[in-house]
Parts: C-alpha cells; structure tokens; sequence
C-alpha cells in the first residue's frame, strides 16, 4: 500500500538551494531519455553519495508519467501549441527535490499495482519506493498545471 500522497512541498528554504538545474522536456517519449541524460550529468556534478540511482530511476518515473498522462502526444500540435513538461532539480545540503512541471490538472492517482506482471502502471509505486517522500500541487497564478514532487535525504558530506 502507497504512503498517502500529500500536496505540498515540506518546508525547505528556498534562500539555503546550493545548486538548482532545470530543462525543458519536450512532448515526445525520446525526453524521457533526455531527462535521465540532463539528470546523470547534473548530479556528477552534485555529491548525491549513494542516492544517485534512485534519483535518476525516479526521475524517469516522473517524466514518464508526465509525457503519458499530461502532455498531449499529437506531434502536430506538441510541436506548435502543446506545453511542454519541465524538469526541476534542486540540491540543499542534506536534500534533493527532483519536480516535474506539466500542463495537466489531473491528480496524479498510484494504480493498485498487485500484478507485477504487468508492463506499465507501477511508477509512483516505484516513485514512493525509492524517494524519502513525494506529492505534488498545482500551480499557482497565471501558470496552468501542476508539479510532482520527490524528496531524497542525502548523507551530509564530511
């Protein structure tokens, strides 16, 4: 069973960010791999310690998700109109907040994964496995959509 989905960020002071990295994806399935390749290279530059494959196994999860449930997928209109996801990275000292900005205001549901056999359908299970937590909230003011969210407690560095 999936941990509650909360709204909301924990608090984290936005002023104590040591790094923050962010890429637009565009609609189309090939960002998902785009992502992971902007997300590996980003935190070879960043001490994530042992967090760095979950973070980027999440991160995929969370694109995916977004470009099959959020972003319209006909190239025609993805190409001239359609809004794109976004993905935002986010490094504190002791914390990392991978986001994913999309168009959509549809809530993101965990599905009753008990087939494991199937082929699609487990990423916010896996989300909820390998992050510390996770959420999302829409956003606010002129800006359509919502945000994902998934929090990872890093080691502090000696």
């Amino acid at each position: 069973m999936l941990k509650p989905l909360r709204q909301g960020l924990p608090p984290l002071d936005p002023a104590a960010v040591s790094d923050a990295a962010s890429c637009a994806l565009p609609a189309r399935y090939e960002a998902v791999r785009e992502a992971r390749c902007f997300t590996r290279a980003t935190l070879d530059q960043w001490d994530v310690g042992d967090r760095f494959d979950d973070i980027c196994l999440v991160v995929s999860e969370l694109v995916t998700n977004a470009l099959r449930h959020a972003v319209p997928t006909d190239t025609a209109c993805a190409a001239h109109t359609a809004p794109s996801a976004r993905l935002h990275l986010m490094r504190w000292t002791e914390r990392l907040v991978c986001a994913v900005r999309d168009p959509s205001h549809e809530t993101p549901t965990p599905r009753d994964s008990d087939d494991f056999s199937a082929e699609s359908g487990r990423g916010l299970f896996l989300v909820d496995s390998f992050a510390d937590s996770w959420g999302w909230h829409p956003l606010a003011g002129t800006l359509e959509g919502k945000v994902v969210w998934a929090l990872f407690r890093l080691r502090p560095t000696t």
